[in-house]
């Protein structure tokens, strides 16, 4: 498989490195090559068959329309673009382009999702408030984090958007060193407190699962996440 991998940051380094290792061509573009998404023309992304994102906030909005614009099948591993989601999902559909995003490509986080909303669930009438914590490395441009957002979205879910606890769930954010990731759902009672944790030690497993989720992808057309990856494994 042809793989074209958009951003040379150190989840990029990873992606292209595991994309090689499993066995597929892949090309790198950096930020100086790919200046507001001009390198992405229609012939040159024609030449590949899965385009994978690991940019920044500012830059990914125009890589995605140039990319799916064409018809391009897209992985978009990048967060902080979230308010642009409905537009890039019509974009899509118009163009009969594929795009599959996700706020985090780590099985072990989408363990976590699931894990979060059955304990939103089991607790949520026994009196329990729930809050999130998150730590990232010092050069993560979004807080709270697109993972942090998302398992609070899981807890939502889960107990529903009317419930008392739903209105206020806290997210605290710290940037610290090179740290790869740490998300944690808290939930504490009047006497006691349980904590759920996922913590990365590297970003290997969001470059793995990326790679995963562009070899799903390269046989589909659509929108998706990436716990429709998950799912099928």
């Amino acid at each position: 498989m042809r793989i074209l991998v958009l951003g040379v940051g150190k989840t990029g380094k990873l992606v292209a490195e595991a994309a090689t290792e499993r066995g597929h061509s892949v090309h790198v573009l950096d930020a100086t090559e790919n200046k507001d998404a001009a390198a992405l023309t229609a012939p040159f992304v024609a030449g590949f068959d899965v385009v994978i994102d690991f940019t920044t906030p500012e830059a990914v909005v125009q890589n995605m329309r140039a990319c799916l614009a064409t018809g391009a099948r897209m992985v978009v591993g990048t967060t902080g673009w979230y308010d642009k989601l409905p537009d890039m999902k019509a974009l899509a559909e118009r163009r009969s382009a594929s795009l599959l995003y996700a706020t985090n490509f780590s099985i072990g986080v989408q363990l976590l999702f699931e894990l979060a909303g059955t304990m939103a669930v089991k607790l949520k009438d026994a009196g329990y408030q729930f809050s999130i914590a998150e730590t990232h490395h010092t050069s993560k441009l979004d807080a709270p984090s697109g993972t942090a957002l998302t398992l609070r979205d899981c807890v939502v879910a889960a107990i529903g958007v009317e419930h008392p606890t739903a209105k206020d769930i806290p997210i605290e954010a710290h940037r610290t060193g090179e740290v790869a990731g740490i998300h944690s759902l808290i939930a504490t009672g009047q006497s006691d407190s349980l904590t759920l944790t996922h913590e990365s030690t590297s970003r290997r497993p969001f470059a793995e699962g990326a790679v995963r989720a562009a070899e799903w992808l390269s046989t589909r057309n659509g929108v998706y996440d990436f716990r429709d990856v998950v799912a099928s494994l």
